[in-house]
């Protein structure tokens, strides 16, 4: 198979030399530039640069020579950190160069942060005592055991032109197509992401889609990958090759996807990496087995502070049928492991973690509905845009990455045409530590009501569908921030930017609650109006099913006559009485110029501009009258010297 002509694009290696004096580093450099041993050699020497058609690759190298002298420890480090990879000598025939490797040079290379391959070297092979004669693996295999940033071991001598070019060729190599991230050396095995990776791409390949590729499919893989096709013969032995190791690697229609797999880890333990990165990266893959960023359309995501992302209607049908893909039974219930495949392609599943995982509802039998998948769905390119088209593309998105995606209007525009287009909704939701925020969250994504009371430390978000009168369907978001969290939330400029709707959660039972609510809704309408990202608000009296506290009617209803919004909605998570909060979430945030709090501050700002127009409007129409009365003056003063 053809190799791949300067993989990841890479301008140059850089290879730094280290090791305890006297090891041969400098003579193992110029051995290798020069193809003959120095009689002379500089105590350092300066960068040597060898050619680009020096090795198959076609990357050219430079290799930096160090001192091992204390006094130029700092050089060293500084040489050390800019270096794609780490050549370090020993000496075979100084037994002692060969400890210090782990008691000094590997935990020093560890403390000064150099996450570089290193390729050990024992120099002057031709030296070594007779008598000490034992084999590179049995010394080494516990020291790579300890350091598992070595990548491989060699042993040269420059005198007598033994494995010199191999040093540099291992190096750059190390650097071009590592080991790490695709092999598990301890279990032998493929790592998962790479495994995730080429599952991809023999789907990609395997256009009939029934689980192998034909020789054909083959063929065009081969050409893809290395711009040459397979012989007949060599399709029969790959397949041979395959099927005396593994049976079930090949069956009648070809080459199943363990076959596949199977391939590429002999490859690689045959040191065959190029192979496996050639394939990757003719398939967008960068070193970290991530698509590289030059195939997600970043620029169709770019958008103001107050603007969102949201699926187009093609990525929801194409998910949709993902779902039923996946959904075998047809029982409108995607298990966990069922998720887990529709991520097999992706470098992992991206709602393992908060803030996605359990952000949507649940089943009963503890999976997601098809609304609960594409709220997730929504949720993530609401959050991290980029990371859903990523994953758009790993599952398998057929059409161009930035038809996935649409940045809906601005806010402040929806605020003006007093309407909203969106269909995915994000609420705020603010109130004090035990007001009842957490179980109005907890039930929006169907969790039972618990007596039991946990303060939530950190934000968390809950994701569903709300179904409208006439059976449209949108997407609400819940954000519940801490009341701890408030402050620094509104220490950014943008906070309020992305927020749709503000939410105010208080305890009816208790006036400190209630108290401690009002503050929050100044706190937040001010910070809107300072900022010019206002946004609706509604107060949601919590804790229905308990008596109120005393005045409670009367300082609510002032409270939001005096700031123009709706009175607070009481509601009870304990009884299940949510007198249509979300409903009613979703349709103020739909009509965004209404329920805008105005506080005292923000009123007498907006009286003083009102003034201020006014003002301007008079002295603009006293212009005017002055002016016209001017051009009157003129005509009859024009006139009058006439008729004289």
């Amino acid at each position: 198979m053809a190799k791949s002509s300067n993989p990841e694009g890479k301008a140059g290696v850089r290879i730094v030399v280290v090791g305890d004096r006297g090891t041969g580093k400098s003579s193992l450099i110029v051995t290798a530039a020069a193809e003959t041993f120095p009689t002379n050699v500089p105590r350092l020497l300066p960068p040597t640069r060898l050619p680009e058609d020096f090795y198959p690759d076609r990357v050219p190298i430079t290799i930096i020579d160090t001192s091992s002298n204390p006094e130029d420890r700092g050089k060293l480090a500084e040489e050390l950190k800019r270096a794609d990879a780490v050549v370090l000598t020993y000496g075979c025939d100084q037994p002692e160069t060969l400890n210090r490797l782990s008691t000094f040079w590997l935990p020093e290379l560890r403390q000064l942060e150099v996450k570089v391959p290193v390729i050990v070297v024992g120099c002057k092979l031709d030296l070594r005592d007779d008598q000490q004669q034992v084999s590179l693996e049995q010394v080494m295999s516990p020291i790579m055991q300890q350091f598992r940033e070595i990548e491989t071991c060699i042993e040269c001598s420059a005198y007598k032109h033994i494995q010199i070019p191999e040093v540099f060729y291992y190096a750059q190599k190390a650097v071009l197509h590592p080991t790490g991230p695709l092999f598990d050396q301890e279990t032998q095995t493929l790592k998962p992401r790479c495994v995730r990776a080429l599952k991809r791409i023999f789907i990609l390949c395997d256009h009939d889609r029934d689980g192998a590729l034909s020789d054909a499919e083959l063929n065009n893989f081969q050409v893809k990958c290395f711009n040459a096709p397979l012989q007949p013969s060599e399709i029969v032995g790959v397949k041979r090759v395959v099927q005396d190791k593994l049976i079930e690697g090949v069956n009648e229609r070809g080459l199943t996807l363990t076959g596949f797999l199977f391939l590429h880890a002999l490859f690689i333990e045959k040191g065959r990496l190029e192979t496996t990165w050639t394939v990757l990266r003719k398939f967008g893959y960068n070193n970290d087995i991530k698509l590289s960023d030059d195939l997600i359309p970043y620029s169709s995501f770019k958008r103001a502070p107050d603007q969102s992302v949201e699926l187009t209607n093609e990525a929801i049908e194409f998910l949709k049928g993902v779902y039923e893909l996946f959904d075998s039974d047809l029982d409108n219930n995607l298990r966990p492991i069922e998720v887990e495949d529709v991520f097999s392609t992706a470098p992992e599943n991206p709602w393992n973690d908060a803030p996605y995982k359990d952000a949507a509802e649940r089943t009963a039998l503890g999976g997601l509905s098809l609304d609960a998948f594409l709220s997730e769905w929504a949720l993530m390119t609401l959050l991290d845009p980029a990371c859903s088209l990523e994953n758009l593309i790993y599952i398998g998105y057929p059409g161009d990455p930035s038809s996935a995606i649409r940045v809906a209007r601005r806010r402040r525009l929806d605020r003006k045409k007093q309407q909203s287009e969106r269909t995915v909704f994000q609420c705020f939701v603010f109130g004090p530590a035990n007001a009842g925020k957490s179980a109005l969250i907890n039930s929006f994504r169907g969790r039972p009501y618990s007596d039991s009371y946990s303060p939530t430390a950190d934000e968390q978000y809950a994701v569903n569908v709300v179904e409208l009168p006439g059976g449209i369907k949108k997407t609400l978001v819940l954000r519940e921030i801490p009341e701890d969290g408030v402050a620094k939330l509104l220490s950014s400029k943008e906070s309020l930017a992305a927020c749709d709707i503000a939410v105010f959660v208080y305890d009816s039972s208790d006036e400190s609650s209630w108290k401690r609510t009002t503050e929050l809704l100044m706190d937040v309408a001010g910070h809107g109006e300072d900022t010019g990202y206002e946004v609706p608000c509604l107060i949601v009296a919590a804790k229905d099913d308990l008596d109120s506290f005393p005045m409670a009617i009367q300082n609510s209803t002032r409270v939001s006559q005096d700031m123009g919004i709706e009175a607070p909605i009481p509601i009870s998570s304990k009884l299940s009485d949510f007198n249509n909060i979300f409903r009613r979430i979703i349709n103020a945030a739909e009509h965004p110029h209404l329920s805008i709090p105005e506080t005292e501050s923000g009123r007498s700002r907006k009286q003083y501009h009102r003034l201020i127009n006014r003002s301007l409007m008079f002295v603009s129409v006293g212009a005017a009258v002055a002016v016209v009365g001017f051009a009157a003056y003129r005509v009859y003063a024009a006139r009058k010297n006439a008729s004289s």
